[in-house]
């Protein structure tokens, strides 16, 4: 390996949106924020979560709220 040619291998935090945290090694410099995580996504928990994008969902229940079943 060549000197000096490779980022420095160090401990990085990344934080959720849900709280958790964790430390991982990186060659990020700062704290690396996360919008979901193995503590909240649901592959992993078994819950599911609506991640409301652009108002589709709401957009989707205007659309059809007068179908019958």
């Amino acid at each position: 390996m060549k000197a000096d040619i490779h980022p420095k291998y160090q401990q990085t935090t990344y934080k959720c949106a849900c709280g958790a945290s964790f430390e991982i090694g990186s060659t990020h410099k700062d704290t690396v924020k996360l919008e979901i995580c193995s503590e909240c996504h649901p592959l992993y928990t078994g819950k599911e979560k609506l991640i409301d994008t652009e108002g589709r969902i709401e957009r989707f229940r205007k659309k059809y709220k007068n179908v019958s079943k």
